[in-house]
């Protein structure tokens, strides 16, 4: 596989909101949960998602973020009783907090494919502060009402400690030449066209950024500010995902693990249920190994 083109997905925000409200970035979730505090008083939330799905962008951090590198692969690899581990608990505890305390209420409600604009939208009218996302977000909500002032802003997770590392999710989509085509010959001199000057320009129109040292620096518009993000001390890009299995008939963890933000938020699941369901499905996906 050859990366095509990159995006950074963290937490998108208005800048223009928290300097308006003299709030920091928060770079700890202590530093989070304090600023959600603070914004409840003002009758703003702290957190939203599209819907579930886009809490990938957020685990996957998180995991980094708590456990290293390390940790995040162990996870992404099945462990045994990966999901059993101190780590795994802090994670989803915490998880437990910013979804029962501090997101917004209608945010289940609107976690659909109908509706999850509405979700979106909660950022640009100041009413939600956070949401997990990436830069296609700013093309989508173009032509979108916003508060006055606005100004799209992206940050990595918060960090457990003050100094640790931390992580942003990168996704990544890849270009490949199948074993059997026809015209492999003609395929490889494509391929080494998509990372020439000409083709870099043709992505960069469309937002697309490929990895290609310096190219971030003709990025114009609002999403310039979300490639910046790669430049931050301290942060890192995180790329990768769940590792493939044979098929496990009745397991999807990732389902498990970001779908279950839903039932976390109305109520109906506990941590240890969500653990005890994230450690079953890891089990049998780790027998299930190729």
């Amino acid at each position: 596989l050859m990366p095509m083109y990159y995006a950074p997905t963290g937490l998108v925000y208005d800048q223009h909101l928290l300097a308006e409200n003299n709030w920091e970035v928060p770079a700890t979730f202590d530093e989070f949960f304090k600023l959600g505090d603070e914004a409840k008083a003002k009758g703003i939330d702290l957190f939203t998602y599209p819907t579930a799905g886009y809490m990938d962008s957020y685990f996957f951090a998180i995991l980094a973020n708590v456990g290293g590198p390390d940790f995040y692969d162990d996870v992404m690899t099945y462990e045994k009783d990966i999901w059993k581990s101190d780590k795994a608990k802090e994670i989803l505890d915490d998880t437990a907090k910013l979804l029962s305390q501090y997101t917004a209420k209608s945010t289940v409600g609107n976690a659909n494919e109908q509706d999850f604009t509405k979700n979106q939208q909660s950022i640009l009218d100041n009413k939600t502060i956070f949401m997990p996302n990436g830069t296609w977000i700013v093309g989508e909500m173009a032509d979108a009402p916003r508060s006055d002032g606005f100004e799209w802003g992206l940050m990595p997770l918060p960090a457990v400690n003050e100094g640790d590392t931390r992580y942003i999710t990168t996704s990544v989509e890849s270009a490949w030449i199948p074993s059997e085509a026809k015209n492999i010959d003609l395929a490889k001199e494509f391929m080494a066209f998509l990372y020439s000057d000409k083709a870099a320009e043709i992505f960069a129109k469309s937002n697309a950024i490929q990895p290609i040292t310096g190219i971030t620096d003709k990025i114009e518009g609002e999403t310039k500010a979300f490639y910046e993000i790669y430049n931050e001390e301290g942060v890192e890009a995180l790329v990768g995902g769940f590792a493939s299995t044979a098929p496990v008939e009745g397991v999807n963890i990732k389902e498990t693990l970001f779908d279950s933000a839903n039932s976390i938020i109305s109520g109906d699941k506990t941590v240890e249920q969500w653990q005890e369901e994230l450690n079953a499905a890891s089990e049998k996906l780790s027998e299930a190994k190729e």
